[in-house]
């Protein structure tokens, strides 16, 4: 018997075989991107999700220390309370004033007839005192009345020193010695004879 030959398949439905292979080969890889891509999507949703949910932990763990350092700055910065101050005032001790010396009948007496020999003529400290000692009053009493009555020396240099001048002459010299004499300083007795114009 004589074997008979296959008939080959045209060459467009081969084609079409191939083709058709293709497309599913396409098809299979394609569905395998989209699962890769869809895994790597949701991969990737997932590590954000993550970082999300990390990030609001993390948030909410910070929260209440930032809480806690605010209300400790708060503190910090809130005027510290004064104490308070003692609601009875304590009243300041008066300052007494020095007590004025008690002044005897006698030291009156003496400051007294001071002031009459200075309204009556010219006097120096001490020409004064030696006066009033004359008169009877002691040294002590006579020197408390000539140091408690409001005098200016220098005048009473002026006045001795014109006393002398209505009196007789005089130089400068001889009236300053005069006056040094009378118990006048010589600053007063300088001063008078300027005063006086010698």
């Amino acid at each position: 018997m004589t074997k008979m030959k296959k008939a080959k398949k045209p060459f467009y439905k081969r084609i079409w075989v191939w083709a058709l292979a293709i497309i599913i080969v396409a098809a299979i890889a394609s569905g395998g991107e989209e699962d890769t891509a869809t895994e790597s999507t949701a991969t990737e949703e997932k590590a954000v999700t993550e970082t999300a949910d990390t990030k609001t932990e993390a948030t909410k763990e910070e929260a209440p220390k930032v809480e806690e350092t605010k209300a400790e700055a708060t503190k910090e910065e809130a005027p510290k309370e004064e104490p308070k101050q003692e609601e009875a005032v304590q009243e300041e001790p008066v300052q007494e004033e020095p007590a004025k010396p008690e002044v005897s009948l006698s030291q009156q007496n003496a400051i007294s007839k001071a002031e009459q020999y200075l309204d009556y003529t010219a006097f120096s400290h001490s020409g004064l005192i030696e006066q009033l000692t004359f008169d009877g009053f002691s040294n002590e009493e006579a020197t408390f009345a000539v140091d408690n009555i409001t005098v200016d020396w220098k005048e009473q240099a002026v006045k001795k020193g014109q006393d002398y001048l209505d009196y007789t002459s005089f130089s400068r010299s001889g009236l300053i010695e005069q006056l040094t004499f009378d118990g006048f300083s010589r600053e007063e007795a300088t001063h008078a004879v300027d005063t006086l114009g010698l």
